[in-house]
């Protein structure tokens, strides 16, 4: 996968990490983050502004933005614990941030030729794996996320014959999004980049619309 990449989220781990694994396979790669540029999915204005300056095409683009919870909260363990203002800004950043970008996505994009769009979302977004429950609002968050991409590649392949829109699960990595969880077994951020992009390099426009993992097996809705 080589030519022109755009990476949203760039500052965070798994982010700087594509960024970065992007670069090393030959791209020239277009950084948007939060915390470096003030591009945030939260605000559809922040998101209109760092696109419409953008000139295209990208043969890649890549949403790697995302929360677990607001700052000072934590994913809710039981219903009692799910609050309105929490599960909105969750939702915000977590599946309308997406979408705003995906909005862009038949002009960021190449007619013709071969062009991905992976978005980061996570396997607690499948319904048919929800075997432990909790986490309400970022398994619906992620649920939506999953919705969003794809209805967007249905729609995109009508212009963009060659695109490939995913949903993409990147595995328990290590960065400061899951320092709070020890228990579960983490990848390094640049093994799971490297993942991501094979998994991605591997995929072809009929399997445009699905949800795969770092190994690259499709994850039930």
């Amino acid at each position: 996968m080589t030519g022109r990449a755009l990476v949203l989220g760039a500052s965070g781990g798994i982010g700087a990490a594509l960024a970065a694994a992007l670069e090393q396979r030959g791209n020239t790669v277009t950084r948007l983050s939060r915390s470096q540029d003030g591009f945030d999915l939260a605000d559809p204005d922040s998101v209109a502004a760092g696109l419409e300056r953008l000139d295209g095409p990208f043969d890649s683009l890549l949403i790697a933005s995302g929360i677990l919870a607001p700052p000072d909260s934590r994913p809710e363990k039981s219903l009692a614990e799910i609050e309105a203002r929490s599960m909105a800004q969750v939702l915000a950043v977590n599946a309308i941030g997406p979408a705003l970008v995906l909005r862009h996505a038949p002009r960021l994009l190449p007619r013709r030729g071969r062009s991905v769009v992976g978005v980061l979302t996570a396997r607690v977004g499948s319904i048919g794996d929800n075997r432990l429950g909790g986490w309400y609002s970022y398994r619906a968050a992620k649920a939506a996320a999953n919705q969003i991409v794809h209805t967007a590649a249905i729609e995109l392949a009508r212009t963009h014959a060659e695109a490939v829109v995913v949903a993409l699960h990147p595995g328990t990595v290590e960065t400061a999004f899951t320092q709070d969880y020890p228990a579960h077994k983490k990848v390094a951020a640049a093994q799971a980049a490297a993942n991501l992009l094979d998994v991605l390099d591997g995929l072809g426009p009929e399997q445009s619309g699905q949800f795969f993992d770092w190994a690259g097996q499709v994850v039930p809705w």
